[in-house]
């Protein structure tokens, strides 16, 4: 039987060089592009939430977080609960956002055409599914 989570890791990997590629003139990787679009879109987050949101350990959040925290371009402050730390996107990093957009744009554009418009639906569909299904498994 093929190993899904091999199956899984190589689509992730391929895909993954495709964005960082295309990403690579502004600056940023997938995984800082991914954040900060997050943090876009949801506001700012405790650190414990973030990593929930992106499916990250809190190693990895970190090491995405600290070059972004060096350019200024998400902020971190103690949160309430002085144990936690709340991370928002600043002026800047919402600056640099909008700089990468139009490279990630591009290669959303140029997996979908590959794919095409209804296997695409359908793959990010099947994602959420996976995702959802492996997190209760």
């Amino acid at each position: 039987m093929p190993c899904a989570c091999g199956s899984v890791r190589r689509a992730a990997r391929a895909t993954t060089q495709l964005y960082d590629r295309a990403l690579r003139p502004s600056g940023l990787n997938t995984a800082q592009f991914t954040l900060l679009q997050t943090l876009e879109q949801a506001g700012p987050l405790t650190q414990g939430r973030l990593g929930d949101v992106l499916a990250l350990d809190s190693t990895t959040l970190s090491r995405t977080l600290r070059p972004l925290e060096a350019r200024r371009w998400v902020r971190s402050e103690r949160g309430e609960d002085r144990r936690e730390r709340s991370i928002s996107l600043t002026m800047p990093g919402r600056a640099q956002l909008e700089r990468a957009r139009p490279a990630w744009e591009r290669a959303q554009r140029r997996l979908k055409s590959r794919l095409g418009a209804e296997r695409w639906d359908d793959l990010l569909r099947e994602l959420a599914t996976l995702a959802g299904v492996a997190r209760e498994a």
